[in-house]
């Protein structure tokens, strides 16, 4: 074949990369050409190589790509060996390694007297590393050496990244110590590749020695060393040795640069030391003299996320402020500082950030808009979430998974399933396919709302839809058949789940779910510890501890350790049921398991010594709470103050409550409502007034504190004070529920402070709230003994509308409806039965009914069934 003949089928062949088919042809016909070996048809001929090989790959043609090897090894040696190694370089080259090493190797069977040079080794070398194939490195190496090709200081550096990767260390320090013996004297990337993997490695004191010893032999490290052994220790929060590493860089004339300060100030920012952080930063912004890097974008945004992660609002809008004045501002900046608006609840300004990275030209990305839909759902603002889905749309940014996963999972946190249903179904019409996280929110919400069967139909969709059932999904169905109290069939499943996974779950009968393992028979759901500690707190909630405990034995049996969670459950249920001994033997057993003690198990143990008033075992157990470093919370420091209170010792319960305001411990409502009725009880009406006045500022105008400082006004006598405290609550609108306002009336009207009873009433009827009609009977009692006739007749014709009205007072309805059912008589029966000597009240009461029309106070009687008929209905 003529030359220039050769030469148009080679550019034939590049001409039709879009036709692999007819490139594979047009090489195979160059190839079998009888052309001698000493023609220059060979060089057109190993151009073309490459160019077949290249669209053999794309074209993923691998059975061709095999036959052009062997095709290329069957040919002339002087054609076969440059031409058998071009392919394997094209192979290596587009992450084909494995075909690469295969064909490598038949080539050295082929030439084992003609390597090629030791750029070739180094390119197999790095693509080998690259897809982390440290077998063939160490192969490559052993070939080379064999081949005696000497290695380059370039391929030391790979073999001793290697050895680093399989974790090999000293095997990489030793082959780091002979590279002089072999003529390659280690660079700074040799030094660099080993100090890296001593700190991957957790073993920076070796890096640190290998940085002593470089510098004692008079091979000065570089930066980078340095800084990779100090951000390795500042990654592990070893601040002060990370220090010292600093002095020595100073120490041998490298000052340290913005990725050494960077580096620093990730680490103190991580372990919360964000005000030393703030030293440096300030420094680096201001000691020039000290020749100290100034802050970049990095070091700003390593600032404002350490600000906005501790709660340091005002410090991290400075930063931000500072930023945008030094236009340092990036993309990440901006999602940063969004982040910190959310987490602070200050959504509108964070929603306003989007107009100012437009006016900014940076375009925010699917995270940017992902951490606004995050915090308008946590707060309950779903249209304003669904919003931003539109603005999102417009924007060209589709929303994802996660975008709809957080509407869901808002929706359903507040209990809203329909509309978690709607955003499941918009999900799969846009094309956006729920995961199973998506599916497993769902599914945990629907056992919330106690909607079992939907439940076990989204087990259904996930089944139709390809998901294989995971152990939170498993877990959820458990935890779900706990709380609706079928104990029974949860303990069957997680039985089942032994030995038939995720199919067990069959047991609910849907018998499809044995679908889900005959696809999934590697990735069977086996129960774990929280399988466990789900059934042994059922378990003990209902007072099966027995049962429990025969649970903790097959799970210690099944090879699982039980977690602190399942032992504190133990501890607790114990605690409550007074069972002192028994709670500490689980926490010996507890310790022995080498589980440590949590805040909740102290809490549990504090409780049940407080019933018992051991105040000295008490004090006992806070002490060595201080010593392990766990804090004591608003619940501890309540079953204290209760058990001292309990005792008499309101000084010492008191002194409980100023600690806890030192340590910045919010007391709750309930702490106030133990010392109150401690110091109503030793009848020191100041005290508690005064803590009334504390809880009030400290918890806010609550209707819990004002009904109970009220009730516990009156049962102390205290009966004006009382009324004053009931008006106010009046004031502020607040419930009457827990408010014993009958008993003030009563008692109002007993001391002969009618006018006091009747403007409690009036103003209750003005600010339009619905209360018992009971309380109107002691004012008109009253009014009827003082010859106050029509006084008394508008209040009873007042009782009768409000009687009849159907918006009364549903919690009303409830209490009414419970003493029905207890067969007693509701205050209204009694008000129509009554017979108390005087039968003033029941006069008015009969004279107002015939007013109205309706005869005698016989025929009113039935009534009584008709007004019990409607408090028990739905209005």
């Amino acid at each position: 074949m003529p030359m220039d003949r050769a030469a148009k089928l080679s550019k034939a062949i590049y001409l039709n990369s879009n036709n692999p088919n007819l490139a594979w042809l047009l090489f195979k016909r160059i190839l079998s050409s009888p052309i001698p070996a000493s023609s220059s048809f060979f060089k057109p001929s190993l151009q073309s190589v490459p160019a077949i090989a290249r669209i053999l790959i794309t074209a993923k043609m691998h059975p061709q790509i095999d036959h052009l090897h062997q095709l290329l090894l069957s040919q002339h040696r002087d054609f076969a060996h440059p031409s058998g190694f071009s392919l394997v370089r094209t192979l290596a080259d587009l992450g084909l390694l494995e075909n690469a090493i295969s064909q490598f190797r038949s080539l050295r069977d082929r030439f084992p007297h003609d390597p090629p040079p030791i750029s070739f080794y180094n390119l197999l070398f790095r693509c080998s590393l690259k897809e982390s194939r440290v077998d063939c490195v160490i192969w490559l190496y052993k070939d080379m050496a064999v081949a005696r090709v000497k290695p380059q200081t370039y391929t030391f550096n790979l073999l001793i990244s290697a050895l680093c990767e399989m974790g090999y260390l000293e095997n990489a320090r030793e082959v780091f110590d002979k590279m002089s013996e072999k003529g390659c004297k280690p660079n700074e990337f040799s030094l660099g590749i080993l100090v890296r993997g001593y700190c991957r490695a957790g073993l920076h004191s070796h890096g640190i020695d290998l940085l002593d010893e470089m510098r004692s032999s008079g091979a000065l490290p570089n930066r980078v060393a340095y800084n990779t052994v100090i951000s390795s220790l500042c990654g592990e929060g070893q601040t002060v040795e990370a220090e010292k590493l600093v002095e020595k860089m100073r120490e041998v004339g490298l000052s340290p640069d913005i990725v050494t300060f960077n580096c620093r100030i990730a680490a103190l920012c991580k372990s919360g030391q964000i005000l030393e952080a703030s030293r440096i930063f300030r420094d680096m912004q201001i000691d020039e003299e000290m020749g100290l890097p100034k802050p970049n974008t990095v070091t700003y945004n390593l600032m404002l996320e350490g600000f906005c992660s501790e709660g340091m609002f005002e410090e991290a809008r400075a930063i931000f402020d500072s930023m945008k004045n030094s236009e340092t501002l990036s993309l990440r900046s901006y999602n940063i500082w969004m982040l910190g608006l959310v987490r602070s609840g200050k959504l509108l300004e964070a929603h306003l950030i989007l107009n100012e990275m437009a006016e900014k030209n940076i375009k925010p990305n699917l995270y940017s808009y992902n951490i606004l839909v995050h915090g308008l759902c946590k707060y309950g603002m779903f249209s304003d979430a669904r919003s931003i889905l539109g603005l999102m749309r417009e924007s060209g940014v589709a929303p994802d998974t996660v975008t709809y996963s957080t509407l869901l999972h808002g929706y359903c946190r507040r209990g809203k399933i329909l509309e978690a249903n709607y955003v499941l179904r918009e999900m799969i019409q846009v094309g956006c396919f729920p995961n199973m996280y998506t599916c497993n929110i769902l599914l945990h919400s629907l056992w919330k709302e106690g909607r079992a069967s939907e439940a076990e139909d989204l087990l259904q969709m996930m089944n139709e839809r390809g998901y294989g059932l995971d152990n939170v999904t498993c877990n959820t169905m458990i935890n779900g058949l706990c709380k609706a109290g079928n104990l029974d069939k949860a303990i069957e499943i997680v039985s089942g789940m032994w030995t038939r996974g995720s199919a067990s779950l069959g047991n609910l009968g849907n018998s499809f779910i044995d679908l889900f393992d005959i696809r999934n028979n590697g990735k069977k759901c086996l129960p774990d510890s929280i399988t466990y500690a789900t059934i042994i707190g059922g378990l003990c909630k209902v007072g099966r501890v027995d049962e429990a405990k025969k649970k903790l034995l097959e799970m210690i049996g099944k090879k699982l350790s039980p977690d602190s969670l399942i032992f504190d459950t133990f501890i607790y249920n114990y605690c409550k049921q007074g069972k002192l001994s028994s709670a500490f033997r689980v926490l010996k057993e507890m310790e022995k398991k080498g589980c440590n003690k949590s805040l909740r198990t102290y809490n549990s143990l504090i409780q049940g010594l407080g019933s018992e008033n051991q105040i000295f075992e008490i004090y006992g157990l806070m002490d060595e709470m201080k010593e392990r470093g766990i804090f004591p919370n608003v619940y501890t420091y309540n079953n204290i103050i209760s058990c001292l209170s309990e005792g008499g010792k309101l000084k010492d319960a008191t002194c409980l409550l100023d600690e806890m305001l030192q340590k910045g411990i919010s007391p709750n409502i309930y702490t106030f409502r133990i010392l109150i009725g401690a110091f109503f009880k030793a009848c020191d009406f100041g005290a508690a007034q005064e803590l009334f006045e504390i809880a009030l500022s400290l918890c806010g105008h609550k209707e819990s504190l004002y009904s109970f400082m009220f009730n516990e006004l009156l049962a102390g006598g205290e009966t004006l004070k009382a009324k004053e405290l009931f008006e106010a609550a009046l004031d502020r609108s607040l419930a009457l529920k827990n408010f014993l306002y009958r008993d003030l009336i009563e008692k109002l009207c007993k001391d002969g402070k009618l006018d006091d009873a009747s403007f409690i009433l009036h103003k209750m009827m003005d600010k339009q709230y619905s209360f018992d009609p009971a309380s109107f009977m002691p004012v008109i009692d009253e009014l009827g003994k003082r010859g106050s006739k029509h006084a008394a007749d508008e209040f009873a014709e007042r009782m009768m509308e409000m009687a009849s009205e159907t918006d009364f007072n549903e919690h009303e309805n409830k209490n009414i409806r419970g003493r029905l059912n207890n067969n007693d008589e509701s205050d209204w029966q009694k008000i129509v039965h009554r017979n108390d000597g005087s039968g003033i009240a029941q006069k008015t009461l009969k004279r107002v009914l015939k007013g109205w029309g309706q005869g005698s106070i016989a025929t009113s009687q039935p009534q009584k069934f008709s007004t019990r008929d409607h408090w028990d209905g739905d209005a």
